[in-house]
């Protein structure tokens, strides 16, 4: 071999070396501002759940927390390597963030693409004080070289084209969307060059990426790597949204299944064509004539079947009309929203009700949704399917989930909904180990925004509406912890003179229905701000309205028998979660007026009950207010 590529007792010795060493491939970066006590606490709540979220959500997970006009809103990515194992994965995760909070203790934004030694496991942590999802960040970059050198000879060009053909089919296979998987964009391969014997390279993507950024953000990878390290034996290159690595030995378990192949034959120079030149080129130009028509024939008529399918199912959605009243919106195709959820896989599961199951989706363009599947053949079902579809259409307000589409495939009847990232409010309030994200400002501030939500529903909108089932897990927390009132297939249009109606079918939940709706099937405004003080006391105590029972029937004091008696006692902290931690610029009489107006709305006499509008003057109100005094409250059992 001379001087080509070969592999010396060294080079051998260093290669099994690093192969029982596995060697760690750690690129991090620490960049920003400083940031405040709260960005730090804001930073460790997201990242204490952040392993299992990720194994949760099938290997990539983002959310934020915090408050952006205080400036302490913080954004997480995080993923693990296609392929990954669970306990592998979250290992991974909590080492990295141990690392990452002693390496950046006080920058307000970092990325890390690591291994996890034990394990071979790739992941990825980011985080920032800006939102990054759905967006290409190219900057700052790591990369990691091998320390070892490639022998120069006369067979290193050679190398280099071999190199960059699998470079090439790599990129091009990890920046081709596989919708199949949520770690949508990676790639494997293993190749053997002329030179030596295995070449591995990988590349991935974070999914909320477009193709094209993808494609984008590995060829910066690559360029950089052939600029400031070509000639090392393999090294790996990490940007925030991808990272890419080779190397003569495997890594990450990430070559498995994959089959090895030849290296490209690479471009044969020009003296080796040295007979039968003008013959050839007599038979090249014949061939031509009738292979190139052919061919621009074949790339024509391609191109036209590609534009076919893009106006009519490229991406599985459509413009269509609201089957019911004829207002634009937009179809989704059943096998896209297969896709989008794994086939309604168990694990993309984000609850169940009554008429069906609610499941996060993927988008091919990377944006989440949330797929509601309504039990197929329940007449129930199917009204709640027409419910939402003609209310949701014509409602638009920041507190409302937002209604996207709509899919109605034979039997199948699916809503499609904005995904909200934290899930709904009774994840919070009834769990122990999440109550303390709740802060006071927060509780008070998905209160107020619930009122606002009723309140464009009850007057400010051009329908008015009775939501009929206003619950805590009715109620949904986007990113910002700001509330949004979901499912409304229960709820009830009203003409704008009506003010209350009446049903034999009494459908909701015991503990927030209103003793009038309950009993007599009457339903109004004020059986929604009934519930809506049911949720208003739970959120500030941290305590369900659920009437527990002991093995003997003796009955437990129930929420708004305990509320009712600790106000009557005048014992108001007692009621306040202890969880809930109220700062120092809220008083106790702020504690009192929440307190206060929960009462109120859940008098049994209709007539006592406050508007929703009253409601919001007395929570934005930083004055003393008079408000009436709460009559005795009535708890409803279920029969």
């Amino acid at each position: 071999m001379g001087k080509s590529w070969v592999m010396t007792p060294s080079l051998l010795f260093f290669i099994l070396f690093l192969q029982t060493l596995k060697h760690v491939h750690a690129s991090d970066k620490c960049y920003g501002d400083f940031f405040t006590t709260s960005y730090g606490v804001n930073r460790d709540n997201l990242l204490s759940s952040l392993p299992s979220n990720v194994v949760n959500n099938g290997g990539f997970y983002n959310a934020s927390f915090g408050s952006v006009s205080r400036n302490t809103r913080v954004h997480v990515v995080a993923l693990c390597n296609r392929g990954y194992d669970v306990q592998a994965c979250k290992t991974c995760l909590e080492h990295v963030i141990d690392d990452t909070k002693a390496k950046c203790p006080h920058q307000k934004e970092t990325f890390s693409w690591v291994t996890e030694e034990a394990n071979d496991v790739l992941c990825n942590l980011r985080y920032t004080n800006h939102s990054t999802f759905g967006k290409l960040e190219l900057l700052p970059f790591t990369i990691n070289p091998n320390p070892n050198d490639i022998v120069s000879s006369k067979n290193l060009t050679l190398l280099r084209q071999e190199w960059n053909a699998i470079v090439d089919r790599t990129l091009e296979a990890a920046s081709t969307a596989d919708t199949s998987s949520v770690l949508k964009y990676y790639s494997a391969t293993r190749t053997e060059f002329t030179e030596t014997k295995d070449v591995y390279a990988m590349m991935q993507c974070t999914p909320d990426l477009s193709p094209s950024d993808c494609n984008r953000c590995l060829r910066e990878c690559v360029n950089e790597f052939q600029k400031q390290s070509w000639g090392k034996q393999g090294g790996g290159v990490g940007r925030p949204s991808c990272y890419f690595r080779w190397d003569l030995f495997e890594f990450y378990k990430a070559f498995g299944n994959v089959t090895r192949v030849l290296a490209p034959p690479s471009q044969a120079s020009p003296t080796a064509m040295d007979c039968g030149r003008d013959e050839k080129d007599f038979e090249g130009r014949h061939i031509a004539i009738i292979v190139v028509p052919a061919i621009i024939n074949l790339i024509i008529f391609v191109g036209l079947i590609c534009s076919w399918k893009r106006k009519t199912s490229h991406t599985g959605i459509k413009e269509s009309y609201n089957p019911y009243d004829g207002q634009p919106m937009l179809r989704f195709d059943f096998v896209m929203l297969q896709t989008a959820t794994h086939d309604f896989s168990p694990e993309m599961k984000l609850g169940e009700g009554g008429f069906g199951s609610v499941y996060k989706g993927v988008l091919p363009n990377g944006e989440e949704i949330a797929v509601k599947r309504l039990t197929r053949g329940s007449g129930q079902g199917d009204m709640e399917f027409r419910n939402e579809v003609l209310l949701l259409t014509r409602l638009q307000h920041r507190n409302l989930v937002k209604l996207l589409g709509f899919c109605n495939e034979g039997e199948e009847e699916i809503l499609v909904y904005e995904f909200v990232p934290n899930s709904s409010l009774d994840h919070f309030i009834f769990d122990e180990a999440k109550r303390c994200l709740l802060t006071w400002d927060v509780r008070y501030r998905i209160i107020e925004g619930v009122a606002r939500g009723l309140l464009y529903l009850h007057e400010d909108s051009q329908l008015r509406i009775i939501h009929r089932d206003l619950k805590a897990s009715n109620i949904l927390l986007d990113a910002e912890m700001n509330p949004k009132v979901a499912d409304f297939g229960m709820a009830r249009l009203f003409n704008m003179d009506q003010t209350r109606g009446e049903t034999s079918r009494v459908v909701g939940t015991y503990g927030y229905m209103a003793p009038e709706y309950a009993t007599y099937g009457q339903y109004s405004v004020k059986s929604d701000v009934y519930s809506f003080g049911v949720m208003l006391l739970e959120t500030i105590s941290g305590k369900g309205n659920k009437n527990l029972k002991e093995e003997e029937e003796e009955e437990q004091e129930g929420l708004l028998d305990f509320v009712w008696k600790k106000w009557s006692e005048g014992k108001y902290a007692e009621i306040i979660d202890p969880l809930a931690a109220p700062s120092n610029n809220i008083s106790v009489d702020q504690v009192m007026k929440l307190v206060h107006i929960g009462l109120l709305c859940v008098q049994e006499d209709v007539s006592k009950r406050p508007t929703i509008n009253s409601i919001l003057i007395w929570l934005e109100s930083h004055a003393a207010t008079t408000m009436p005094a709460p009559t005795p409250v009535t708890f409803l059992t279920a029969p």
